[in-house]
């Protein structure tokens, strides 16, 4: 007999049966995303550094609620953020705004026009064409177009949080006995 413990999934199966599917995924997302998001909340308040921002927000949700679908793996995940984060960046640069006022300071102008949309149709092409979409990368590359987070020491805590928000959903589906993958959902017929 095996005892319980950290290195046995806590297999939510069991739970389903007894409560529901719809009451332990609601409690499921509820749990996680607060344990995740606070984690980074504490994480930019101890080191005052932006590891939290509204992208994360929807990320956690499909990383918790739907955690076996494509754009909830990891590689989809951070890539997706990362051309968000890159295109953001290049429009920015291209529309010479890089050190402008975020457009709740100074207000839309036709070169953020110009930055969002290059932004958000780069984005949305570059995360198509190599097959790692992530909607919440959308948001990621507007929140940098618009200059919300614009500077690049500050996209690379951004890409961090990423990374550790990944992380975590890593552990905590794996542990919760979900068949979340390493790196790529495997393609249907790779699936047992």
């Amino acid at each position: 007999m095996t005892k319980p413990g950290l290195r046995k999934p806590y297999h939510l199966d069991a739970l389903k049966e007894r409560f529901g599917i719809r009451s332990v995924q609601a409690v499921y997302i509820v749990v996680n995303g607060f344990l995740t998001i606070g984690l980074l909340a504490t994480l930019a308040l101890v080191t005052r550094q932006p590891y939290l921002f509204p992208s994360l927000g929807p990320t956690a949700i499909i990383l918790f609620a739907t955690p076996t679908v494509a754009v909830a793996a990891p590689r989809n995940v951070v890539l997706g953020h990362l051309i968000g984060v890159m295109a953001g960046y290049g429009a920015l640069v291209l529309t010479d705004l890089t050190l402008a006022p975020p457009t709740f300071v100074a207000g839309v102008t036709g070169a953020r026009v110009v930055a969002a949309a290059l932004a958000l149709a780069v984005t949305g092409g570059l995360t198509a064409w190599l097959d790692c979409q992530h909607p919440p990368a959308g948001a990621t590359t507007l929140i940098i177009a618009l200059g919300i987070m614009a500077r690049p020491a500050t996209l690379v805590v951004l890409m961090g949080a990423v990374l550790l928000l990944v992380l975590q959903a890593i552990a905590i589906n794996r542990l919760a006995g979900i068949a979340y993958p390493w790196w790529k959902t495997p393609a249907p017929s790779d699936r047992r």
